[in-house]
């Protein structure tokens, strides 16, 4: 419409003339002008699209976080409601226990017995080392006794049974050190091998009961707002991811900017590029005042790829007539000001506009005051969007 009325002016000053000369006004005396005015619109129209594309296809995107339980069973409290904020470490729900205690208590049970078996391995080693130390003694005596009977015989004065018996007396004595020892080395290995590894095994066994007793209370990793929950007192708890307990809508991160997803005609994929200057306009930013219901802005990146020729692993061969569906080239786009980000709807539909002011020369500041018309009419597309949103052109709630 602003084109038309930009470039009307040949038709205007020819029908002015006539008008003065008090000629009539028909389709030849008038067919130059309107051709010129035809051919200066056509112009205009070409500049003004090419040059600053515009997209319906905006949005604000925003991450979600699918609450799952991490274990089964009946819900037997559900500690939030939908709406309600959570912050990191809040109680979502709790899940039935009765198993993960008991099966929590009977390695705790068996961690307790191994310890009274270590008391009592700990018992028997003090047993053995006191059982060799007096056989070591009784082994030294029964060596000094062998070694009077050898000397007695030696001597002439001593008899050939006693040292006999003496001997034996000690070789019986050897004997049941080797006997003692072993019973030591049992007890070492006991203490030293079996127990720990024992200990090690029961002390798993325990955290992983701490573990899945845990699971049964349902925890928010994210601070942010509660919505579609699902659950009540009673209800199964599932572990399916397709399934969700409940979904929160994290806050947006501080430190990091927002950034719309724009989708703009394959076309414009030559005159969009980093950095080039854009307009944004929201459907819930919009107002009668026009208060902040369009923020500058800039396009940061273009991705360098089309969604619809993505090929992924499949048992179907690709049929390209499906392709004929255009798919569209994404921009992300960044608000100029940090403030306007708090202004924005997660998950709204935006327009975004964009000028080219790329071009050097004369040329260059033309195609950029063309850009005037693409402003104008963002802003009167707010104005329909309000008008459609309240109902006055069929559209709307109301």
């Amino acid at each position: 419409m602003f084109e038309l009325l930009f470039t009307s002016f040949p038709a205007v000053i020819r029908y002015i003339q006539l008008r003065r000369r008090g000629e009539a006004i028909t389709v030849w005396n008038m067919k130059t002008a309107v051709f010129l005015w035809g051919i200066m619109a056509f112009a205009v129209f070409t500049i003004v699209f090419y040059f600053h594309p515009k997209t319906y296809a905006g949005v604000v995107p925003f991450r979600t976080v699918s609450v799952v339980a991490q274990t089964t069973g009946p819900v037997t409290e559900v500690a939030v409601i939908n709406g309600q904020r959570v912050e990191p470490g809040d109680l979502l729900f709790r899940i039935e226990d009765s198993a993960q205690r008991a099966a929590l208590a009977e390695a705790e049970a068996q961690l307790a017995v191994l310890t009274a078996e270590e008391l009592k391995a700990v018992d028997n080693k003090k047993v053995a080392d006191a059982g060799v130390a007096e056989i070591k003694a009784r082994l030294a005596n029964l060596q000094d006794d062998l070694d009077d009977a050898e000397a007695l015989v030696a001597r002439g004065v001593g008899k050939t049974n006693a040292v006999i018996d003496a001997r034996a007396a000690l070789e019986s004595a050897e004997a049941d050190l080797q006997a003692a020892e072993s019973q030591l080395d049992l007890a070492l290995v006991d203490l030293e091998q079996s127990i720990p590894a024992e200990r090690d095994a029961i002390e798993a066994a325990i955290a992983q009961a701490q573990t899945a007793l845990a699971f049964t209370e349902v925890r928010s990793l994210v601070g942010g707002t509660v919505t579609q929950l699902a659950l009540s007192v009673g209800s199964p708890a599932t572990t399916l991811v397709v399934r969700p307990s409940m979904i929160i809508i994290p806050d947006r991160p501080k430190d990091m900017p927002i950034r719309i997803l724009a989708g703009f005609s394959q076309v414009a994929n030559s005159t969009i590029y980093d950095g080039m200057p854009a307009e944004i306009a929201c459907e819930p930013n919009a107002n009668i005042g026009f208060r902040n219901a369009v923020f500058p802005a800039h396009i940061v990146s273009v991705q360098p790829a089309v969604a619809t020729g993505q090929v992924v692993p499949s048992g179907d061969l690709l049929e390209l007539k499906n392709a004929t569906n255009r798919g569209s080239v994404q921009a992300f786009v960044e608000l100029v000001y940090k403030e306007h980000e708090d202004m924005l709807l997660d998950g709204s539909g935006c327009i975004v506009q964009a000028y080219t002011n790329n071009i050097d020369g004369t040329a260059g500041h033309i195609v950029a005051a063309t850009g005037v018309v693409k402003a104008a009419g963002l802003r009167m597309k707010v104005l329909g969007s309000i008008l459609t949103g309240i109902g006055l052109t069929g559209g709307g709630g109301h």
